[in-house]
């Protein structure tokens, strides 16, 4: 989870000039990843949040995130040698806190299981 966290921050610093100073990521279940980014606002767009801007900020963060969906799935397929399978992302401008969530291909071991009775 750590080698993620680490990943996810400096593909955010490459892409947004600045990365998140907190980073987790956790499983919530077997096949779903969350990884959570707090304090990621560059300074322009944290002067759109001052300007209330808030829905021109989310679609410009959301429009650059889907560019990089290739390179967020990448990190994630790598550390956990599974499969993404869907990726969605969300930022909350208010309190400058981004989620990133992958659902993974079931493991051999999970699919295995749900084969035997």
């Amino acid at each position: 989870m750590l080698e993620i966290s680490n990943a996810m921050v400096g593909l955010y610093k490459e892409a947004f000039g600045r990365g998140p100073t907190k980073a987790r990521a956790q499983f919530a279940g077997a096949d779903t990843l969350v990884v959570i980014l707090e304090s990621s606002l560059t300074v322009a767009e944290r002067n759109l949040v001052a300007m209330g801007e808030h829905q021109r900020l989310r679609e410009a963060r959301l429009f650059f995130t889907y560019a990089l969906e290739d390179q967020f799935r990448a990190i994630v397929e790598e550390a956990l040698s599974r499969r993404t399978v869907a990726f969605v992302s969300g930022i909350d401008t208010t309190r400058d806190v981004a989620i990133e969530v992958f659902t993974l291909e079931p493991s051999s071991e999970d699919a295995a299981r749900s084969i035997d009775p």
